[in-house]
């Protein structure tokens, strides 16, 4: 059995390995070329299903377990995760609206601030997406669970490549140098392992708590993935292609967490 401790670095190295899959994505301005909208919506779909999936096999259904444990009613458990999952959602949402930031093709929202950068309006952006995926692996840890959040820490690393170079192209589109562009979308992706930090640790603390946790975490995504991706995603006329491309990287994630899981 694991100790607190552990658990804890496990789920802040866990969260800063997937954060650096980033990176990894960020280093294909240097061997390509800037992709149609027809890829960038497709890679951008596919990152979605990785999510989707990792939502319900990595965190919904652990929280649902652990709460039928703790309450031995099964009303009570999935009350107790319900109200998690909204919660998450509600969080994001309420920092979507108050938060000065830009989506890749909606634009901006929340409030205007002419003072920051569009460079800025992108940071912020991709750091709403990375910081509740690096709770999600934080808490995917929780228990001592190793496979659980090795899977989920594979899962949202794989999300991220594509994440990271889409990123770094958007960037690099509106004028950045490639170095910079890479730089920025590098260091986007090292919020995550605040977020897995945060996550570990309040599932350490208060393991009582951990279904509720792993809801918020999983409403977090599942609001990304709604207000942001599958919007921005089917806009340009691709929605075929966007939609298989979600079942497809659902059906990747899926098959991770039954290999490594």
């Amino acid at each position: 059995m694991l100790s607190a401790f552990d658990t804890f670095v496990l789920g802040t190295v866990g969260s800063l390995l997937a954060g650096l899959g980033t990176g990894l994505g960020a280093l294909g301005i240097y061997l390509l070329k800037r992709p149609s909208a027809r890829a960038e919506d497709a890679m951008l779909s596919a990152a979605a299903g990785v999510m989707l999936a990792a939502t319900f096999f990595s965190l919904l259904l652990p929280a649902l377990d652990r709460a039928e444990l703790l309450t031995t009613n099964d009303v009570a458990g999935v009350s107790i995760v319900g109200a998690g999952l909204l919660l998450g959602a509600a969080g994001l949402f309420m920092v979507h609206r108050f938060v000065p930031h830009e989506h890749f093709l909606l634009g901006k929202e929340g409030p205007e601030s002419r003072r920051m950068e569009r460079i800025w309006l992108f940071v912020i952006a991709i750091t709403l997406h990375n910081f509740p995926e690096g709770m999600a692996v934080g808490v995917g840890f929780a228990g001592g669970d190793t496979a659980n959040g090795t899977t989920l820490a594979i899962g949202i690393g794989l999300q991220n490549v594509p994440e990271g170079f889409a990123v770094a192209i958007s960037l690099l589109s509106i004028g950045y140098a490639r170095s910079t562009a890479f730089w920025v979308a590098m260091l986007t992706g090292l919020v995550e392992p605040v977020g897995g930090a945060i996550g570990a640790a309040a599932v350490t603390l208060a393991e009582p708590l951990m279904p509720a946790i792993l809801g918020v975490a999983a409403g977090a995504m599942l609001f990304v993935i709604s207000d942001e991706i599958i919007p921005e995603t089917h806009r340009r006329g691709y929605e075929t292609v966007a939609t298989f491309s979600l079942l497809g990287g659902f059906v990747a994630m899926m098959y991770l967490d039954v290999v490594f899981g």
